[in-house]
């Protein structure tokens, strides 16, 4: 779950994680009301969306009058910002970020995250603030800095020393960014967030360090302990479909491509996935009905999967371990009588009473089914169809 830039400066300042002082606004006159309470000669309106990029699209001015922050908002709201983080089709702009303006004399990058290899967070620095991260990562891969956190023992200050000599701060510069690093640290552990970005944090004229944006987002499975995270998503910032799978007890993620791909089980998921791809296919989403799928949830599953236009076929790829595999073609066939199946249906059951569900399967006589030998098979078809 991720969250808005405002919301995350929120949690940065309970946290003595250092921001400028700013407001939310959904219409140009909360945003002129806003600027009204900032003590600054300048200001800074920004969209509010789930993505990266903002500045370059449009999406950050900075201004130097109430009256003029009016217009900018004015400007700014109902319009949609394209940028290498939101696809190509953008997302629409509906809350702002009023801030005060700063006089910034360095621009760097800070940012914590899970290292899935290590097993332990790491922490992630480089002097290219204001660049979008990949491309440094792409193109100069030195330039980013990394300390790698024990859980156990948290965030060393010989860690914290050593970026801070790596980013070429001075010692006066160095006592701010221990501070700021410690509290970001404590901030990322005690709201268990999987990812914080600050990009660019700030160096002003007084040696001081700011965060200029907050990036923060969160592990899904931790937030029956974070009530105060969970209250502030933002379904506008979702997609419909995700949240909807989600309410049904299913994980989905849309894609941008035409093998609806439904299977039980992450793993199978990402394998079916996988042989989609090496058969020279390419899946329209990921999507895990659980392991106890039953007709409803392969109804729900896909309708959910056919709200996408792209998807000319679906593949259907279910072990049955948990559940009997004469059940879920049961489930399939009840599924094609609630939802109207208007592409062909690629099925691939496997495990406990696999016989059965094929045979079952066969005598449906439902045109739109293809039953499949194996995997391999299964994978052969659905991609040969599209």
């Amino acid at each position: 779950m991720n969250i808005h830039e405002h919301q995350a400066k929120q949690i940065f300042k309970n946290f003595g994680v250092p921001v400028l002082e700013g407001f939310p606004a959904e219409t140009p006159k909360a945003a002129r009301d806003a600027a009204e309470k900032l003590s600054s000669g300048k200001y800074v309106v920004k969209a509010q969306i789930h993505a990266g990029g903002r500045g370059k699209a449009g999406g950050v001015k900075i201004v130097d009058t109430p009256e003029e922050v009016e217009k900018a908002a004015s400007d700014m709201l109902g319009m949609t910002l394209v940028t290498h983080q939101t696809g190509p089709e953008g997302k629409e702009v509906k809350k702002l970020y009023i801030e005060a303006g700063a006089a910034i004399a360095d621009e760097f990058y800070l940012g914590i995250t899970l290292d899935r290899q290590q097993e332990m967070p790491v922490m992630m620095a480089s002097t290219e603030g204001g660049v979008e991260i990949e491309k440094v990562a792409a193109e100069t891969p030195e330039k980013i800095l990394k300390a790698t956190i024990n859980p156990l023992f948290g965030l060393q200050g010989f860690q914290i020393r050593q970026l801070a000599f790596e980013l070429g701060l001075s010692k006066s510069q160095m006592k701010h960014f221990s501070k700021f690093a410690s509290a970001l640290y404590k901030a990322y552990i005690e709201k268990d967030a999987s990812l914080i970005e600050i990009n660019p944090l700030a160096l002003l004229d007084d040696d001081r360090l700011i965060a200029l944006d907050a990036k923060m987002g969160f592990d899904d499975n931790a937030l029956f302990r974070q009530k105060e995270i969970l209250n502030m998503r933002d379904f506008n910032e979702e997609e419909p479909t995700e949240t909807d799978a989600g309410e049904h007890g299913m994980s989905y993620v849309k894609l941008d491509e035409n093998v609806g791909c439904m299977v039980n089980g992450a793993g199978l998921a990402m394998s079916t996935m996988d042989i989609i791809k090496h058969k020279g296919g390419e899946p329209a989403n990921f999507l895990d009905v659980g392991g106890g799928a039953s007709a409803e949830t392969v109804a729900k599953g896909m309708e959910i999967i056919l709200s996408d236009k792209n998807v000319k076929a679906i593949f259907i790829n279910i072990f049955g371990g948990i559940v009997r595999c004469d059940r879920i073609a049961n489930g399939i066939i009840e599924a094609t009588k609630k939802v109207d199946i208007n592409v062909p249906v690629v099925v691939r059951l496997d495990g406990t009473n696999a016989g059965e569900a094929a045979e079952i399967l066969k005598k449906s006589g439902i045109k739109q089914l293809i039953t499949a030998d194996d995997l391999n098979d299964g994978a052969e078809k659905a991609v040969e169809i599209v």
